[in-house]
C-alpha cells in the first residue's frame, strides 16, 4: 500500500482535517494478478475446446497439419456414431447433414477423428460419405508426436 508524504516545509504531518490527500494513482497489481490467473485458465482449457467428443485417437509419427479458419470435424466414436463437430448425426442422415454443410471456395477442411477401436470398413464408409458429397479435403487426425506402433512391411514373411 503507498502512503502520499506530506509536502511543505519540514517532515512534520497535519493531524488536523484535510491531513491526508487523496492519492491519484491506481494500483494495478491485483487486475495484473487476476488477468495472469484468467490468462493461464484460458491456456489450460483451449486445447480441451477443440474437439468435444471423447475418443481414443490411434497413434502416429505424423506432423501436425496447421489449423484453417474453415475447417469442420468429423468424429466416429467407439460404438460408431458420426458427429459434425459437437452435433450427433442420426443413423442414416449422413448424406444429408454432409450436403447441409456451407462451402466457399475449395470448400472445408474436414479432420476426420475416428477411434482406434473401430472397425476398418466403418471409417471407410464414412470417408465414402465424404467423396460423395464433394467433400475431399480430408485430413486423419491421430495422437502426434506418440511412438507409433512397429509397421509390417511383409518383406520378413518370406514370401
Amino acid at each position: 500500500m503507498a502512503m502520499a508524504l506530506a509536502s511543505g516545509k519540514g517532515t512534520r504531518r497535519r493531524r488536523g482535517r484535510g491531513g491526508r490527500r487523496p492519492m491519484a494513482e491506481i494500483n494495478v497489481t491485483p487486475f495484473v494478478d487476476v488477468m495472469l490467473v484468467l490468462l493461464i485458465i484460458f491456456m489450460v482449457t483451449a486445447p480441451l475446446l477443440t474437439a468435444g467428443v471423447p475418443i481414443q485417437l490411434p497413434d502416429s509419427r505424423a506432423n501436425a497439419l496447421p489449423q484453417e479458419q474453415q475447417q469442420v470435424s468429423i468424429s466416429i466414436d467407439t460404438e460408431g456414431y458420426v458427429y459434425i463437430d459437437d452435433n450427433q448425426v442420426p443413423v442414416g442422415e449422413l448424406p444429408q447433414a454432409l450436403e447441409a454443410i456451407p462451402r466457399t471456395g475449395e470448400g472445408p477442411d474436414i479432420t476426420l477423428r475416428a477411434d482406434r477401436a473401430l472397425d476398418y470398413g466403418r471409417v471407410m464408409a464414412v470417408m465414402g460419405e465424404l467423396n460423395r458429397a464433394g467433400l475431399n479435403r480430408i485430413s486423419l487426425v491421430t495422437n502426434g508426436g506418440q511412438s507409433a506402433p512397429p509397421v509390417n512391411t511383409g518383406s520378413e514373411s518370406g514370401e
